[in-house]
C-alpha cells in the first residue's frame, strides 16, 4: 500500500513538473512576442500595458537579484583600456608616473596599529636661522625643518607623510605656499620666499601620513570601482536601469559597449536583460562603496587626530621680514632653486590680491561695466566639471548684462549658455564626459572634451577654459593620462589652425576632508593629478590658473568649490589674459 502511494507521488510531481515546464515555455514564448512586437504593444489600452510592465517587474525582481557587482581589483586591466599608445608616449607616461612617485613606508599593513604612525600633536617644526642668523630680509628665502613623530612620541625614521606649508600674515592679507622637501628619514623641509615686509608666520599642516597614503594608493590602484555609476534604459514603457563604468568585468554578463569613436575612451554598461544597447537614455553616478578599508586603516583618517591637522612649532613660528638689502632684492636662488621642486611658488598674497610671480599685472574687475567691456564680442567655452561651472555663474553675476539662455537643462548639470546680444558676448558651458559624477546626464549630452574642441572655429575672438580633474580621483593614474593626451591633442590641433585662440587651463585645488571623502577625493588624489596636469601641458601656449596654490595660499577654509574671495582672484587673471592691461605709449 505504501509502494502504491509512493509511485503515485512520483507520477504526480512528475506531471507537475512537465506542466510547470510547458507553463514556462508558453509564458516564456509570449514574453518574446511582446518584445519582438513592442511597437504594436504600445498601441494596446493602458489597463494591459499596466499588467503587462506589473509582469515584467515580477519576472524581473524574481529571477535577477537585487544587489551591486562585484569588481576585479585588477587596475592594469582598467588603467590600459582604450587606443595602444604610441612608443613616445609609453615612454612619456613611464617618466610622468616616475615624477609622482611617492616613498614608500616600511611599516607592513599587518603590523599597522595607530600607535606607530604619524602624530601631528608629537610632531614638530623649527624656523632655522638665516644666513645672516636671525635676520629675515625682503627677497631672500626662509626654511623650516620638520621632524615627525608618531603617537608614542618616538621620532619616525622614514618618509612619505603628506605635508602642506603656508607662510602668511593675517595682518597684511598675505600669503604664500611653502615647497616640501621629504629627506626620506622623518625630516621634511619647508622652503618659503620672503615677498613683503613685516610679519611672516609659518603653517605646516599633515594632511596625511604615510601610512594613510599608502592606503590611498592601494585603493587607486585596486578599487576604481568604489564610485559607481549607472544608466537608464528605456523602450516605450519598459525601462531597465544597470551599472557603468570604464572597465566592467566581461564575463559576469553582457556588456554594452560605449566606446568613443574618435578618442576610443572606453566606457561600458552592464546589458539591460530586455532591451538593446541604442535604448539607453542618461548617465548617472550610482553610489559609493563602503567597507573598503579595515577598521585599523580607518584610524588613519580621523579629523582632529591625524587628517589635516596642524603641526606646532617647536619655538617661535613667525618672523618679521626686513627691507631688502641693497645688494641682493630677489629670492636666493642657490638654496632655492625652483627646478628642483615640484612646485615652486607661482604667486602670492597681498590684501588678499593675487600677484603671479612671473611679472605679469593682474587687473580689478570690480563692476559689471569694466568686466562687460573686456568681454565684448567674445565667445568663451568653458569644458569639464563644477569648479568651471563656477567660474560661468560667477561671470554671469559679474556681467549683470549676460542673461542666462533657457535651455531646460538639470540644474547644476548643464549644459548653460549665456548671451548678452548687446554687446556681442557669448558664454557657454559643458561638462566633460564619462566619468562624471552629476546627478543625471543626457547620454545625446555627454561630451569628450577633445571632440568639443575639435568642432570649433577658434580665433582671437575664441576663450576656451578647461576644468578636469576632480572625477578621475578613483582611477589609476593611467587612465588621467590618457584623458589628457587626448585633450593636449585638440588642443594642438585649435592652436594650430586658429593661432589667436586663448586656451586657459584651471587646476586641481584644495577641499575640505573627512574619512569618507578622503577615500574617493583626497587632496593626496588630486596633488598627484595636478602634477601630471602642469607636466603634459609644459610649453603649450596655454594659461594655466594655479587653483592649487590660490586656495593653499589663502586664510578661507579648502573647499571644493572654494569661497568667492578666491574665485574672483582666478576670474580677474582669466579677464587680465583676455584684456591685458594697456602698456603708455613712449613720446
Amino acid at each position: 500500500m505504501g509502494l502504491n502511494h509512493d509511485r503515485r507521488e512520483v507520477t504526480m510531481c512528475r506531471n507537475l513538473s512537465k506542466y510547470t515546464l510547458i507553463f514556462l515555455f508558453l509564458a516564456l514564448s509570449v514574453l518574446i512576442f511582446l518584445l519582438r512586437n513592442i511597437h504594436t504593444v504600445e498601441n494596446w489600452n493602458c489597463h494591459t500595458i499596466s499588467a503587462l510592465y506589473q509582469l515584467q517587474s515580477r519576472i524581473q525582481t524574481s529571477f535577477i537579484p537585487v544587489s551591486l557587482p562585484t569588481f576585479y581589483n585588477n587596475h592594469t586591466y582598467c588603467s590600459h583600456l582604450g587606443e595602444r599608445p604610441s612608443r613616445e608616449e609609453e615612454l612619456e607616461e613611464r617618466y610622468l608616473l616616475d615624477s609622482i612617485a611617492w616613498p614608500e613606508h616600511t611599516l607592513q599593513s599587518k603590523s599597522l596599529t595607530l600607535r606607530l604612525t604619524t602624530d601631528p600633536v608629537h610632531s614638530l617644526f623649527a624656523i632655522l636661522p638665516s644666513k645672516a642668523g636671525r635676520e629675515w630680509h625682503y627677497g631672500g628665502q626662509l626654511e623650516a625643518l620638520v621632524q615627525v613623530h608618531d603617537f608614542q612620541g618616538r621620532p619616525k625614521h622614514y618618509g612619505g607623510d603628506f605635508l602642506l606649508a603656508r607662510l602668511h600674515s593675517p595682518d597684511l592679507g598675505a600669503g604664500v605656499v611653502g615647497t616640501v622637501l621629504d629627506h626620506k628619514n622623518g625630516f621634511y623641509s619647508a622652503l618659503f620666499p620672503l615677498l613683503w615686509t613685516g610679519s611672516a608666520q609659518v603653517e605646516v599642516t599633515l594632511v596625511h601620513s604615510s601610512e594613510a597614503v599608502a592606503v590611498l594608493q592601494r585603493l587607486r590602484e585596486e578599487r576604481s570601482d568604489r564610485v559607481f555609476f549607472k544608466s537608464l534604459f528605456r523602450l516605450g514603457f519598459l525601462s531597465e536601469t544597470t551599472v557603468c563604468n570604464m572597465c566592467l568585468p566581461p564575463d559576469q554578463q553582457p556588456l554594452c559597449n560605449y566606446t568613443d569613436l574618435y578618442t576610443g575612451e572606453p566606457w561600458y554598461c552592464y546589458k539591460p536583460k530586455m532591451l538593446g544597447c541604442d535604448t539607453r537614455v542618461n548617465h548617472a553616478k550610482g553610489g559609493y562603496l563602503k567597507h573598503l578599508i579595515t577598521n585599523n586603516e580607518a584610524l588613519l583618517f580621523q579629523s582632529d587626530v591625524n587628517l589635516k591637522v596642524h603641526i606646532h612649532a617647536s619655538g617661535p613660528d613667525r618672523v618679521n621680514v626686513l627691507p631688502p638689502l641693497k645688494d641682493k632684492t630677489v629670492v636666493e636662488s642657490d638654496t632655492f632653486n625652483l627646478e628642483t621642486t615640484k612646485i615652486a611658488p607661482s604667486g602670492y598674497y597681498i590684501e588678499d590680491t593675487w600677484i603671479p610671480l612671473n611679472g605679469f599685472k593682474i587687473r580689478q574687475f570690480n563692476n559689471s561695466t569694466v568686466a562687460t567691456q573686456c568681454l565684448r564680442n567674445k565667445m568663451i567655452y568653458m569644458y569639464g566639471d563644477s569648479t568651471v561651472r563656477q567660474w560661468f555663474e560667477y561671470l554671469i553675476a559679474l556681467a549683470s548684462d549676460l542673461k542666462e539662455f533657457n535651455l531646460h537643462s538639470p540644474k547644476n548639470v548643464g549644459p548653460f549658455m549665456a548671451v548678452d546680444s548687446t554687446h556681442n558676448i557669448l558664454l557657454k558651458y559643458r561638462c566633460h564626459g564619462p566619468p562624471i559624477r552629476f546627478s543625471t546626464v543626457l547620454s545625446s549630452e555627454l561630451r569628450y572634451i577633445s571632440n568639443e574642441l575639435d568642432g570649433l572655429s577658434g580665433g582671437p575672438n575664441t576663450v576656451v577654459v578647461l576644468s578636469i580633474w576632480a572625477h578621475f580621483s578613483t582611477f589609476p593614474v593611467e587612465v588621467y593620462i590618457r584623458r589628457l593626451r587626448h585633450i593636449r591633442r585638440a588642443v594642438l590641433r585649435l592652436l594650430d589652425r586658429a593661432p589667436g585662440t586663448m586656451v586657459v587651463i584651471r587646476t586641481a585645488n584644495l577641499q575640505a576632508l573627512d574619512q569618507d571623502v578622503s577615500l574617493y577625493n583626497s587632496d593626496w588624489f588630486s596633488l598627484q593629478l595636478d602634477q601630471v596636469l602642469r607636466a603634459m601641458f609644459k610649453g603649450l601656449n596655454v594659461l594655466m590658473v594655479d587653483a592649487w596654490q590660490m586656495t593653499q595660499a589663502h586664510p578661507l577654509p579648502h573647499a571644493l568649490h572654494p569661497p568667492p574671495a578666491i574665485v574672483k582672484n582666478m576670474i580677474n587673471m582669466l579677464l587680465s589674459h583676455i584684456c591685458p592691461e594697456k602698456r603708455s605709449r613712449m613720446i
